[in-house]
């Protein structure tokens, strides 16, 4: 099928399980389906905007109800949709970073962290990550003292991980959060692999700002994220615009800067709203997706060679294993090289791993079923040994 002149149809997720590490949360509902036919057009959230017209306003469909939801579900006390996590980095950047500003990262940040400090004029000031890959409350402590003898002042803002992208671990949130009040820094939680994922609960995390992803883990169409805040940062985060017309004298009522007036609009708004309900149920079973997590990293450990990378016993279902002493060797003398290894998964009905990787690689269980994570498991063990490695 053809969904255009040059463009077929995906079907990825409908024909095979699909473990790319950054796909599995952000899986479409079948709500959310229904709502990327039925608010596909650019503006068709704007039937019934009325005064003050804006986004957060409007109440059929009810953006606005869907707002002040978000907020009490993340424990916060004000919430605004945004076209990616990335976005709200940006935005709680450019209000709190001036230039020459110190503000914290850490070693496993996303780049796109990175990219939100610089286009603030900020100066990236990393706290580094253990032997464990564990970003520490004490590693934050030590790092905000040396920012401070460096620089002359404190960080401004800091950007900490739950979980981070390259090993999936789960970083001493809440204790850094502890560390960076007692300096008066606020603190931004990177929510982009946990929001909607698991639970979260901002203020108990002692966050300032939290930051989710929608196409990463609240199944709903990209780009798309959620922004919340406390009441305190609202007022500034979310200030209203003081601009007027030189020549006009025109004014823009309630819009808010860092918004941009009106930020995700149409398709990617309501499939992230249509995907909501299953999102809030789905987090309050982690715990299975950790059990499924374990049944195929255990078959992993069991290939002699295998290593994981990440923290074990794992508490996140994203997960980098070091596969140079397994399948590598396999991949030094076979006829297809690296491509052996995603091309027997892809014969078996499994995708998502980068083709041609066979020693350092991530995948992601989140989603899956009990039978499907046994079958992947069996998988893994069994191109294991008809390539003729032991397995234990």
């Amino acid at each position: 099928m053809r969904c255009g002149a040059g463009i077929e149809a995906r079907m990825v997720d409908e024909l095979a399980i699909n473990i790319d590490p950054i796909q599995a949360g952000g899986r479409l509902t079948a709500d959310a389906m229904k709502a990327v036919i039925a608010y596909g057009d650019g503006y068709s959230v704007c039937d019934n905007c009325r005064k003050p017209n804006r986004l957060d306003y409007i109440s059929k469909p009810p953006i606005a109800e869907f707002h002040k939801d978000i907020a009490v579900w993340l424990n916060m006390d004000a919430a605004r949709v945004v076209p990616g996590a990335r976005r709200g980095f940006q935005a709680v950047a450019h209000t709190y970073v001036h230039k020459g500003d110190p503000v914290l990262l850490t070693s496993l940040s996303h780049y796109t962290g990175f990219l939100a400090v610089e286009g603030a004029g900020g100066i990236a000031c990393e706290i580094p990550a253990d032997d464990r890959q564990i970003v520490t409350a004490d590693a934050a402590a030590h790092k905000i003292e040396e920012v401070r003898k460096q620089h002359g002042r404190l960080p401004v803002l800091a950007f900490i991980d739950h979980v981070d992208y390259q090993y999936g671990n789960v970083h001493e949130v809440q204790a850094i959060a502890k560390v960076a009040h007692q300096y008066d820094i606020p603190v931004l939680y990177n929510g982009a692999y946990t929001v909607g994922i698991m639970p979260v609960d901002g203020k108990s995390l002692g966050a300032d700002f939290v930051i989710g992803s929608g196409h990463k883990s609240m199944a709903a169409p990209a780009p798309s994220g959620v922004l919340a805040c406390t009441a305190e940062r609202a007022k500034e985060v979310f200030r209203t615009t003081m601009i007027a017309g030189d020549v006009t004298g025109r004014k823009f009522g309630i819009k808010e800067p860092e918004m941009m007036g009106c930020t995700l609009m149409g398709v990617t708004l309501v499939g992230m709203m249509a995907s909501f309900p299953h999102v809030k149920e789905r987090v309050k079973h982690f715990g299975r997706e950790l059990e499924n997590a374990a049944v195929v990293i255990d078959a992993l450990r069991s290939i002699e060679g295998t290593r994981v990378l990440s923290e074990y016993p794992r508490k996140h279902a994203l997960t980098r294993v070091d596969t140079t002493a397994s399948f590598d060797t396999v991949a030094q003398t076979h006829k297809k090289r690296g491509f052996f290894f995603s091309g027997a998964l892809s014969e078996r009905g499994v995708t998502g791993i980068i083709p041609g990787a066979t020693r350092v690689w991530k995948y992601n269980t989140y989603g899956m079923t009990q039978r499907q994570a046994q079958y992947v498991a069996a998988v893994f063990i069994g191109i294991a040994q008809e390539n003729g490695l032991k397995v234990t």
